[in-house]
C-alpha cells in the first residue's frame, strides 16, 4: 500500500525568510545536524515509507541542492523506474501554477496518492499510519498536525492533486494550503497528529533553537533511529582528531575535525579546525571553517568555509544569534 503513494516536496520557500543561511543556497540546503541538510529529513521519510517516486519543486539559488541530492543514489532514488525527479520552478507564483508546468510528470504516474510537502520540516515518521487514516476516515485531504498546528504536510488523492491543479484559476486556490484553510470547501479535510519531535524551520531563530534542542538526548533519540534512518550524501573523512588540552562537553561533532580548544553545547561539521586557547559554546560551525586560537564564539552560527583568525570575540544572544557569511573572513575585532 506505501508503494501507492508519491511524494512531492514544495522546495520554493523564500531564501530571504532564513537570511543569511539562504543567501547563496536554497532553505531546503542548509546544512543541519552535523552531516545532514534540511531536505534529508521529509526525504529520507518519504523513501522509509516505501515511496518510490520524489518530485522536487526548488527555487533559485538551487545550484547547492542538485550537488547534495545528484542522481538520489544516497536515498534509494537512482531507479530506471520512479525514483528521484528535480522540476526547476518558473517564476509563477503559486504551488498549483508550477506543477501545473509538469502535469506529464502527475500524468504518467500510477501512484494513486500524493504526500505534498514543505522542505524544511524536521522530524522522523512514518507515511504508513498516516495513509492508513486518511482511509479510514475516508477524507479528501488530510493534514499532518503537530500540538495544534499544522505541519504544512498534506495527503490526498492524486487524480484530486490533478483537479486542483488543472482548476486553479476557477478556483483561486494556489496551493494545497489554500485548500484546506478555506473553511467555505466542499472538500473533506481530516487531521492526523503527529506526536514525535517535529520543529518546521521557518527563520534563523528557529535553525538555531532546533539545532541546540538536538543537544538533547531525549530528543535526538526521537529524531534518529537505527529503524528509520535519515539518509544524506556519503562524504568520506578521516576521524577527528582531539589534541593535547581539547575539552569538549555536551556536543555534536562530525568527522574529519581537528580539536585543540574548548566546545560546549554546540554542533561542529565536517573538517572544522578549532584552535588552541578557543572557545566555542551554544553555537554551530559549519563544514571546512577554521576557527584560529584565543578565540571565543558564544552563541554563533558559522557558515562554511569561514576563517575566524586569532583572537577574535564572536558573540551573539539565544534569541539573536550572530551569523557568519559563508566563505567571510573575521578578524580579531570583537563582533558581537
Amino acid at each position: 500500500m506505501k508503494k501507492s503513494m508519491l511524494g512531492v516536496i514544495d522546495a520554493t520557500m523564500l531564501p530571504g525568510e532564513m537570511g543569511e543561511l539562504a543567501a547563496y543556497r536554497s532553505p531546503a540546503a542548509i546544512p543541519f545536524a552535523g552531516r545532514y541538510r534540511l531536505i534529508d529529513f521529509i526525504l529520507s521519510n518519504l523513501v522509509n515509507s516505501g515511496i518510490q517516486s520524489v518530485a522536487i519543486f526548488p527555487r533559485s539559488p538551487y545550484r547547492s541542492l542538485m550537488d547534495h541530492l545528484g542522481s538520489g543514489k544516497d536515498w534509494d532514488l537512482n531507479r530506471k523506474r520512479d525514483g528521484l525527479f528535480f522540476f526547476p520552478a518558473p517564476a509563477k507564483e503559486g504551488q498549483f501554477s508550477r506543477m501545473a508546468e509538469h502535469l506529464d510528470y502527475f500524468n504518467r504516474s500510477d501512484q494513486k496518492y500524493a504526500v505534498v510537502s514543505n522542505c524544511t520540516t524536521v522530524a522522523n515518521m512514518d507515511f504508513g499510519p498516516i495513509l492508513d487514516r486518511y482511509l479510514n476516515q475516508n477524507c479528501d485531504i488530510l493534514e499532518v498536525m503537530h500540538k495544534g498546528e499544522s505541519a504544512h504536510i498534506y495527503l490526498l488523492s492524486l487524480p484530486l492533486l490533478l483537479e486542483l491543479i488543472e482548476q486553479r484559476n476557477e478556483t483561486g486556490y494556489q496551493s494545497v494550503q489554500d485548500v484546506v484553510e478555506d473553511s467555505a470547501s466542499s472538500l473533506t479535510k481530516c487531521n492526523y497528529e503527529f506526536e514525535g519531535f517535529l520543529k518546521r524551520i521557518k527563520s534563523v531563530n528557529d535553525y538555531y533553537q532546533t539545532s541546540m534542542q538536538l543537544l538533547e538526548k531525549d530528543k535526538w533519540s526521537e529524531l534518529f533511529n537505527e529503524f528509520q534512518p535519515i539518509y544524506t550524501k556519503v562524504k568520506d573523512e578521516p576521524p577527528t582528531n582531539y589534541l593535547a588540552g581539547s575539552y569538549v562537553t555536551n556536543a555534536m561533532i562530525a568527522n574529519g575535525c581537528v580539536i585543540e580548544g574548548e566546545v560546549n553545547h554546540s554542533i561542529v561539521f565536517r573538517a572544522v579546525t578549532i584552535g588552541k586557547n578557543s572557545t566555542v559554546k551554544n553555537s554551530i560551525v559549519m563544514q571546512k571553517s577554521r576557527i584560529g586560537q584565543n578565540c571565543t564564539l558564544e552563541h554563533v552560527i558559522i557558515d562554511k568555509d569561514v576563517s575566524v583568525e586569532d583572537g577574535a570575540v564572536l558573540r551573539g544572544t539565544p534569541e539573536e544569534p550572530l551569523v557568519i557569511k559563508k566563505g567571510s573572513v573575521e578578524s580579531a575585532v570583537t563582533s558581537t
